[in-house]
């Protein structure tokens, strides 16, 4: 059983970590970038080397707190004046064995980049996150109990959370806490859910040691601890992983939510409406199966109109794997390795798995669900969207996104055209010729932030937008481009109005 975080060592405890200056560029500076990296892929021996037999605080610190690895109690206590050893051991990330201190999690620097809007700029937030030990810190693969730290999901969602202020948020599946410290910089109060006590535990102790208050933790699973109550905005990282349920085949707690398939993020999906307040909108990652032709994104689809509560929906595919593929991907997480008769096996148990569902693809994706205030939908937005994204932006795109589309839905064509409108600052254009010839055969859109979006466009609309600077309406800047273009007014504005809709919507142009 862990013990609860007491504050006044946590606060001791964040004190001497900002003294000591253990963040993630001291370290990366420490032991260089190869070796920073190696640890990201479960490597530490090369950060070791680096650093060899140095006892600065930094080094230290780095090998207690981030590698995992035993240090004598004189090096602890110097390093940490204020929490010694014995803080650590009271807060239960380290044990001391005679003059060593061995460690029994991690507790790490994690610097995240957090997208602005007009009134907040973009921002850095540095914050130390505890979690379990990891494979390199045990030595072999992790107990099906574990509690992952921050990974590539993780920031993800982080960066994909809406920045706007909001009353009541709810983070299901909370793990070491990632989520529920991002929504809390938006949201007033937080209610953390995990069905790990465990995880619950990192979770107030991430809290106590970044000083963030007004996160509440319940235990159960999916909206059991919340049952009847209602949530401006909710967030989850679920356990979205699609697992066999066959024996031999472990079930890893952060991972995998013990339903067969894609079964967990549809029960989430049909689920989350009920636990809305009105306005209130809902954010996840996660996987959806392609079964015998009939795609991930449009089981999706059936998903959201099966809410008993009327959803606006935008769902983005960001990749799809093969069956294989995607097996090698989590027997690998897992910690087992290729060329091994466990390997084997376990491939074999995912591919009997996905082949008795029929299954021909996986599809990894964010998805985001609103409850509309006048109770019809009027979003429903399911794409393939591959391509690398533009930054850290991604929560102030999709909330200026949604704002736009808001707007326009109080518009109609006239009033549309009578809109000023500007082109956003990360847009650029692109022209490809023929070699000899005048005109381009094809005129791009691209977009440096949000989603990188690149669209082709015809010289009517990449017109209409390079004129777009927050000066004169679109219907007269139409007008003036069918004059130029020698075309009929009426008809032009018939073809660029919608396309205009879907610019505004993208954030290509914005309302001036």
């Amino acid at each position: 059983m862990l013990p609860e975080p007491e504050p006044a060592t946590c606060r001791d405890l964040a004190h001497d970590l900002r003294e000591a200056g253990y963040t993630s560029d001291a370290l990366r500076d420490a032991w260089g970038e190869t070796a920073d990296d190696a640890i990201a892929r479960g490597l530490r021996s090369p950060a070791e080397r680096a650093i060899g037999d140095r006892d600065d605080a930094v080094a230290v610190l780095g090998r207690l707190l981030m590698l995992g690895m035993p240090q004598p109690t004189a090096y602890v206590d110097r390093a940490l004046p204020r929490t010694g050893a014995a803080g650590i051991a009271r807060l239960g990330i380290g044990v001391i064995d005679g003059d060593t201190v061995r460690p029994t999690a991690l507790v790490r620097p994690q610097a995240i980049s957090f997208g602005g809007d007009d009134e907040t700029p973009d921002r850095e937030i540095a914050w130390w996150l505890a979690s379990d030990l990891d494979e390199a810190a045990l030595g072999g693969a992790l107990p099906e109990d574990h509690v992952l730290g921050v990974g590539g999901a993780s920031l993800t969602l982080a960066a994909l959370q809406l920045p706007t202020p909001a009353g009541r948020g709810l983070d299901i599946g909370s793990g070491c806490g990632i989520q529920a410290l991002r929504a809390r910089r938006s949201v007033d109060h937080v209610v953390a859910t995990d069905i790990s006590e465990r995880a619950l535990h990192f979770t107030r102790l991430n809290a106590e040691l970044n000083g963030i208050d007004a996160i509440e933790t319940r235990l159960g699973s999916l909206f059991e601890p919340v049952a009847g109550e209602q949530f401006d905005r909710i967030v989850s990282n679920p356990p979205f992983v699609i697992t066999p349920r066959s024996d031999g085949v472990p079930a890893y707690e952060y991972r995998d939510g013990g339903l067969v398939g894609d079964d967990l993020v549809r029960a989430f999906v049909e689920g989350v409406g009920v636990h809305l307040a009105p306005g209130g909108v809902a954010q996840l990652l996660g996987n959806w199966e392609t079964r015998a032709g009939d795609s991930g994104l449009d089981r999706a689809r059936a998903w959201v109109e099966a809410s008993p509560v009327p959803l606006d929906a935008w769902v983005v595919e960001r990749e799809s794997l093969d069956p294989l593929s995607y097996a090698e991907l989590w027997v690998r997480d897992g910690g087992t390795l290729p060329g091994t008769e466990r390997f084997a096996r376990l491939i074999d148990a995912w591919l009997d798995d996905f082949t008795a569902r029929q299954v021909t693809a996986v599809g990894f994706g964010y998805v985001l669900l609103r409850r509309p205030v006048a109770g019809q939908p009027s979003l429903a937005r399911y794409e393939t969207l591959p391509q690398p994204l533009g930054g850290d932006d991604l929560g102030a795109h999709l909330a200026a996104a949604l704002a736009a589309h808001d707007r326009l839905a109080a518009l109609d064509d006239a009033a549309l055209a009578a809109s000023v409108l500007a082109v956003a600052a990360d847009v650029t254009e692109a022209r490809h010729h023929l070699p000899g010839a005048e005109d381009p055969t094809v005129i791009e859109l691209r977009q440096g932030g949000g989603f990188a979006r690149s669209l082709a466009v015809d010289p009517g609309l990449a017109a209409l937008v390079g004129a777009c600077d927050g000066d004169l309406p679109v219907g007269v800047l139409i007008d003036a481009i069918a004059h130029l273009l020698d075309v009929d007014a009426a008809a032009l504005r018939a073809d660029l109005l919608p396309r205009v809709r879907e610019l505004v919507f993208s954030g290509f142009v914005r309302f001036a």
